[in-house]
């Protein structure tokens, strides 16, 4: 058997959703592969908007997190244009500190039901992600809003948010990024370039890093290289690997 082939196909995601919410932890959380397949589907007219419960302010070094976080945010929101966003919202819980809890749930029900998205894209979280180990935010976050997706179609579920506004949403397609276990995937071979200019756009960030640490132009290729060999079909030479889960019923 060949030790490089695909453990199990994976299915094309089918794309049939007019509306998607990114839910992660930091900014540029989204600009490590995700970022592809938001390029592919605001090129189609889906709408796309950003939550993150972070602004990253523990992130850099060598600046302060007062000064970090409005840095970080300005960053996101730049980043998020280039691949067709522009509707970004921030939570105000601390960065590396963030808590899975009862309001960590609610903050992101309260989101699903603001924006009201078919699909819901979140970061996988397990206590690995992509094969090293998973940062204790995105932990957090991505249990959080699994719940959340569930907490957001029940009213008795925090009815608070009933009563600042909200009905309940029902969530069609949720999907986890960074994933060991993918079952679906995006053909992102067309949007390689414009991921990489996204990531690009958090210069700060990225001028803190190692000298050793991969270049966007060189670490989201090889993120989205390694997802198209998961998949193994012909003609797919970058993708964006997901462990989808359909709660259309």
């Amino acid at each position: 058997m060949d030790a490089t082939a695909p453990a199990a196909s994976l299915e094309p995601l089918t794309e049939d959703f007019s509306s998607v919410l990114c839910v992660v932890a930091h900014p540029d959380d989204i600009e490590y592969g995700t970022a592809a397949a938001v390029a592919r589907w605001t090129a189609a007219g889906v709408t796309v908007t950003y939550f993150l419960l972070t602004r990253g302010e523990a992130g850099i070094d060598t600046m302060s997190p007062a000064e970090a976080g409005p840095v970080r945010e300005a960053e996101e929101r730049a980043s998020a244009a280039v691949v067709g966003v522009d509707e970004v919202d921030f939570g105000d819980h601390r960065d590396g500190m963030v808590e899975y809890g009862l309001t960590l749930r609610r903050d992101i029900a309260r989101e699903i039901r603001r924006r009201r998205p078919e699909l819901v894209i979140t970061g996988d979280y397990g206590t690995r992600f992509e094969g090293w180990l998973n940062q204790a935010d995105h932990r957090a976050v991505g249990l959080a809003c699994a719940d959340a997706v569930a907490d957001a179609g029940n009213r008795w579920i925090f009815p608070e948010l009933v009563d600042e506004g909200f009905e309940p949403w029902h969530v069609g397609l949720l999907a986890f990024t960074g994933t060991m276990t993918p079952t679906h995937y995006v053909d992102v071979s067309d949007h390689v370039d414009v991921a990489v200019a996204s990531l690009e756009a958090h210069t700060a960030y990225n001028s803190a890093l190692p000298d050793t640490f991969p270049k966007p132009d060189q670490l989201v290729p090889m993120i989205l290289e390694e997802g198209a060999k998961k998949v193994g079909a012909h003609g797919v030479s970058h993708a964006l690997v997901l462990d989808v889960v359909n709660r259309r019923g």
